[in-house]
């Protein structure tokens, strides 16, 4: 399906030729008839010769409405101008191609009605020049009559060539429908409507409503029901767990997670701006409109305090309306999440660095070097893509060349907290964590260089000593288990050696030593010896068995033979007896 929306001048025929052209009256209210006056948003579909469906949003021309009327182009990828033959250019048209430019629109058709009242030439050229200096360049014009019909097939022509022009939308993208309507219908409950600019709505989705899940239960598109609908498309949703007086134009059903709602965004203008910026514009951006605060920072760049928050993406363009006058800016949103501004000249800082900031993936690099470390999801909801260049860790995002930078300090770090504690094998991991900033302890394996390793909620240098006192103590145990792998010292012979709780701790973190059980400490390698001794003797054995062949005491064997168990060296046999596994 296409979406293109009418703009034009009250009176000049839009709604007229949204009828000749679909068939369908657009204006819904009976005060819109009884005046002959478009106050809100209409809407009307046909399919086209090719087969295209087409959906039309009417918008109201009048000046005192222009809020409505941004609420309906606001979605939309195409716009119909409308200018009357008899009338020609005027104060409403040129407001209504002033949103249109300030959004960015780059695909427009110009249509101008009333061809059977007067001349449409001159309007045409006049229109067409004009338009050529705005977003939507050079625009195709077609001269028609809603009341004759003359022109209408030359417009369907014109329409047609414009649709296949325009880029084809993301089925992929997470959803963000801006809702233009909400009301009840017996026996379904709340429907909302909204114009799908990217990705896919089907029934049974859950999205987001402000801080509330909602359920889909069911989609229309073009009043019929479907299973899905994919962008760009109108659609009806019907809703379930919302009341439809909780609901109101300008609300946002969002992909869960997708997007960040925000109340402050820095902005630049896409023109820098002739006269003073007001202090309150209006905000527009989809069907929504809110109030906000601008602050100058440096040139075009602004920073703009809403008065509500808005899912807003990085990219997003927003409409500045002064209230005040007729004038409208486009903003482009630079950042959803930006900076406090605290220090002297911090603001013309900040605009340098934004201006300065490449676009593309480029500048998702450039924006991660700032932040340093984030959670991938609260990125991309920012707007980001993954920069290419990133280190992934977990969840988070880590700045290119960071992890490494940061490495290069864990050294010293260790250092000083095994110099302050040394029979500790090295800081534990939230010491190492505060001492490098980072938010995660998560984050601690992206920054882990050898000889480092992290053991036991520890980072730990594995070429790191023992003490030079505990070290020969340890020495010496050693170079006795190694004449005689299963002696292992009595616990007076450890107190002598200057061993005692804590000195055999960091030996055994150390991996020089085996802690059995409590006052039995054997060498590394001890199970490979036990597993060769008992081997050598029938199966399966007993416990008297395998201490004569371990030529060692009841207080040796009987632990070390439970710990063989539990690492499934040796199985214990209903008897009591045992075999190797």
């Amino acid at each position: 399906m296409d979406v293109i929306a009418t703009a034009g001048h009250v009176d000049h025929g839009k709604s007229a030729l949204v009828r000749a052209l679909t068939g369908m009256e657009p204006d819904r209210w009976a005060e819109e008839r009884r005046r002959g006056l478009t106050i809100d948003l209409g809407f009307a579909w046909t399919t086209l010769a090719s087969g295209r469906r087409l959906a039309v949003v009417d918008v109201p021309g009048h000046e005192r409405f222009v809020g409505n009327m941004l609420a309906g182009v606001g979605s939309v990828p195409a716009a119909l101008v409308v200018v009357a033959a008899d009338d020609g250019w005027s104060a409403q048209t040129a407001e209504h191609v002033a949103v249109l430019d300030a959004l960015g629109v780059r695909h427009a058709l110009l249509a101008v009605t009333k061809a059977d009242l007067a001349d449409p030439a001159p309007v045409l050229a006049d229109v067409r020049e004009r338009l050529a200096a705005t977003s939507m360049g050079a625009v195709p014009g077609v001269a028609v009559s809603a009341l004759t019909g003359d022109g209408v097939p030359d417009l369907v022509a014109a329409l047609e060539a414009l649709l296949a022009r325009l880029p084809a939308p993301d089925p992929a993208a997470p959803v963000r429908l801006w809702i233009d309507r909400a009301f009840t219908i017996r026996g379904a409950g709340t429907v909302v409507t909204g114009t799908l600019a990217a990705g896919t709505v089907s029934s049974g989705d859950r999205l987001q409503l402000g801080d509330r899940e909602v359920v889909v239960r069911g989609v229309q598109s073009l009043g019929e029901p479907v299973e899905r609908a994919t962008a760009t498309a109108r659609v009806a949703l019907n809703l379930r767990g919302v009341a439809v007086e909780e609901l109101s134009r300008g609300d946002a059903l969002l992909t869960p997670g997708a997007f960040r709602a925000t109340d402050v965004v820095d902005v630049t203008l896409t023109a820098e701006p002739e006269e003073r910026l007001p202090a309150e514009p209006v905000v527009h951006v989809g069907s929504a409109t809110v109030g906000a605060r601008l602050r100058p920072l440096d040139g075009a760049v602004v920073r703009l305090r809403l008065s509500s928050a808005l899912p807003l993406r990085v990219g997003d363009r927003l409409l500045l309306r002064d209230p005040g006058s007729r004038r409208v800016l486009g903003a482009d949103v630079l950042d959803v999440d930006p900076p406090e501004l605290r220090r002297r000249g911090a603001a013309r800082q900040r605009a340098a660095e934004l201006a300065a900031r490449p676009a593309g993936a480029a500048g998702a690099s450039a924006e991660l070097a700032r932040r340093r470390i984030v959670r991938t999801e609260d990125f991309v909801a920012m707007g980001w893509p993954v920069p290419p260049d990133a280190t992934v860790q977990g969840p988070w995002l880590v700045a290119a060349g960071l992890a490494d930078e940061l490495a290069t300090r864990v050294p010293d770090v260790v250092a000083r907290y095994r110099k302050l504690r040394p029979l500790e094998p090295g800081p534990p991991a939230d010491v190492l964590r505060r001492a490098l900033d980072l938010p995660d302890a998560e984050l601690l394996p992206a920054v882990v260089r050898p000889p480092f390793v992290l053991r036991d909620g520890r980072m730990v240098d594995d070429a790191a000593a023992l003490p030079p006192a505990v070290q020969r103590a340890v020495d010496e145990i050693r170079a006795r288990l190694a004449a005689d792998p299963f002696a292992a010292p009595e616990a007076p012979d450890l107190v002598d050696a200057g061993l005692g709780v804590r000195e055999l701790a960091a030996a055994v973190r150390s991996g020089q030593l085996l802690r059995i059980a409590d006052g039995v400490f054997l060498a590394p390698g001890v199970a490979d010896q036990a597993r060769a001794r008992l081997a050598a003797i029938p199966q399966p054995f007993t416990l008297s068995q395998a201490r004569q062949a371990w030529a060692t005491s009841r207080r040796v064997a009987v632990p070390l033979m439970e710990w063989l168990d539990a690492r499934g060296v040796t199985v214990r046999l209903p008897d009591n007896t045992r075999r190797l596994r």
